[in-house]
């Protein structure tokens, strides 16, 4: 993909995915220096998700670049799926690095190793931990900002790994105020059942982005906004569902509009729709709305129409939307809700 064919907000995406690539191939060089000075199984388990930030920050720098092609005639919807993949890639390999890294730990507990120059690793540590966790949150907050859950991963790995030097620093600490060897190999459990922590939840956010898991707090909030900037045309909303491409979104949902409502006159209560949901996300979205004619005399009971002609029924009571009665397939009346 060229750049020219990217907008500013995708090029200063990938841009800072670059940075954090280079970032991490030199945090990586430091911290196998300084396994290499010290013989620590705490600095190695650092050392060793080092490799994983750089492989998938890689994967993340090809993601970003794919998810930003435009939608073609082979991929209707665009390309945003990729987020997902590259969100379970990323957190199959620091799976793998855990199970790895609790591997090596236990061996050297029963076989342990001379330690050498620990102040040299205890500095190079911290000095990471301090550029991965900024580096991390500036990836996670433009992730959010944007919708874009491959930063988002990105950057709570870089935070996790941040922690994680964190906790070492406190261990390989107490080794050399003490002496005691086997503190290393703890600390290095520890953190790899860390590791393993942060590989699961990244899996689950991918799986659950790919078979489509219902963002139940996304359709809250643009349901909340569509409910406080109602039409009085707009007799309720159904059917509700929202899937998720990437930092993309596409909307389904049924519109109850006055049955007597000519075409045109429908068509313009879902554009207005259409606007309105696109006010309550700070991400692209695609809204597509079936229009059904609304069911006298039960839809009178809900309806806000003061002026309309044909009414059958006293209105009784306003429906506020909420998640149990838009996303239901039924129209809205006071006797099913």
């Amino acid at each position: 993909m060229h750049a020219s064919s990217m907008s500013h907000t995708n090029r200063s995406s990938v841009r800072l995915q670059w940075l954090a690539l280079s970032i991490g191939l030199l945090l990586m060089a430091g911290k196998f220096y300084a396994w290499w000075t010290t013989n620590s199984n705490a600095i190695l388990t650092d050392a060793l998700e080092s490799i994983i930030n750089v492989v998938a920050g890689g994967f993340a720098l090809y993601s970003l670049l794919l998810a930003f092609k435009p939608r073609d005639l082979n991929h209707p919807y665009g390309h945003g799926k990729i987020e997902f993949l590259s969100a379970g890639f990323e957190g199959g390999l620091i799976f793998l690095a855990g199970i790895s890294i609790i591997g090596k730990s236990c061996y050297n507990l029963l076989y342990p190793q001379q330690l050498g120059s620990l102040d040299l690793g205890m500095l190079v540590t911290a000095l990471a931990g301090g550029v991965n966790f900024v580096l991390g949150w500036v990836l996670e907050r433009r992730g959010k900002q944007f919708g874009s859950l491959i930063l988002i991963a990105d950057g709570r790995h870089l935070k996790s790994d941040a922690y994680s030097s964190a906790g070492l620093l406190v261990g390989l600490f107490l080794l050399r105020l003490t002496g005691i060897q086997w503190i290393d190999n703890a600390t290095a459990l520890l953190f790899g059942a860390l590791i393993l922590y942060t590989g699961y939840r990244l899996l689950r956010t991918s799986v659950a982005g790919i078979m489509d898991e219902a963002d139940y707090q996304l359709v809250k909030s643009i349901t909340q906004h569509l409910d406080q900037h109602r039409s009085a045309n707009w007799v309720d909303l159904h059917n509700f569902r929202v899937i998720k491409y990437g930092s993309a979104l596409h909307i389904d949902c049924h519109l109850t509009v006055p049955w007597y409502l000519e075409v045109k006159e429908a068509h313009n209560e879902t554009k207005s729709m259409e606007k309105q949901v696109a006010h309550s996300c700070s991400t692209p979205v695609e809204v597509f709305v079936h229009t059904d004619p609304c069911a006298p005399p039960s839809s009178c009971t809900v309806c806000l129409k003061t002026d309309c002609p044909v009414r059958q029924a006293d209105f009784i009571r306003r429906v506020s939307w909420s998640l149990e009665n838009v996303l239901s397939n039924d129209k809205h009346s006071v006797g099913r809700l």
